[in-house]
């Protein structure tokens, strides 16, 4: 059972700042149409105000690696919105307003418009939805984009880059190591390869609730 870090008095609050825009991987500029500021995130400050306890903690935790950070180059602390809720839920602390009425990013990779239709139709009132059919355009332009989450059905295959080959492309590049992936697929024998890509989990293609609850779960958009 996990164990609330020690903290200290409560703190006051600021406003959360966007990430500036990052060079996409490989060179490749993307389409000004697809040049998308990232999702919010959260200041060192804004964490304070959740947990009500002092900045001096939230370094401190972050330093100890209790909740996954990065730094700006003036050396300011940020928090992704998925890495703040998994840490308010971790240790029992509510969760604001804020995390829950934010409309995540979700990006799907996927070469069949009438997947791709479908989804949208079942998402698109709790999600923003950005659509890839091609996995190769996609990593381009995942940088910039900075999805919360992630959708790709493996079987999508584009100049050799097949689903599986596109996650474990995401976790060798920084910038998109930390966007939380799901597969979807009518392929049970990928499964395996895909967890071990770096998927969280794998969804039957026909089973678009399935996604949705798992989707909503982790995003904290749902009623968990």
């Amino acid at each position: 059972m996990d164990v609330k870090p020690t903290s200290s008095s409560h703190a006051a609050s600021s406003h959360a700042d966007r990430a500036l825009g990052i060079e996409a991987p490989g060179g490749r500029a993307a389409r000004a149409r697809d040049v998308i500021l990232p999702p919010e995130l959260f200041t060192a400050s804004d964490l304070a105000r959740f947990c009500q306890v002092d900045l001096k903690t939230i370094h401190n935790w972050s330093d100890k690696g209790q909740i996954p950070h990065f730094r700006t180059p003036g050396r300011h602390l940020r928090f992704r919105r998925l890495d703040v809720l998994d840490f308010l839920r971790r240790y029992g602390y509510a969760i604001p307003d804020i995390l829950r009425a934010t409309r995540p990013r979700l990006v799907v990779v996927d070469a069949d418009a009438q997947t791709q239709a479908a989804l949208k139709r079942t998402l698109q009132k709790r999600f923003e939805i950005i659509s890839y059919v091609d996995p190769v355009d996609a990593l381009v332009n995942l940088a910039q984009v900075q999805p919360d989450l992630l959708v790709v059905e493996v079987a999508t295959e584009v100049g050799g880059l097949d689903g599986v080959h596109f996650l474990e492309r995401l976790r060798e590049v920084e910038a998109t190591r930390h966007i939380r992936n799901l597969v979807f697929t009518k392929r049970p024998d990928v499964k395996a390869r895909a967890l071990a890509a770096g998927a969280l989990s794998v969804h039957d293609k026909d089973d678009l609730a399935g996604l949705k609850t798992a989707l909503e779960a982790i995003s904290g958009v749902g009623n968990g």
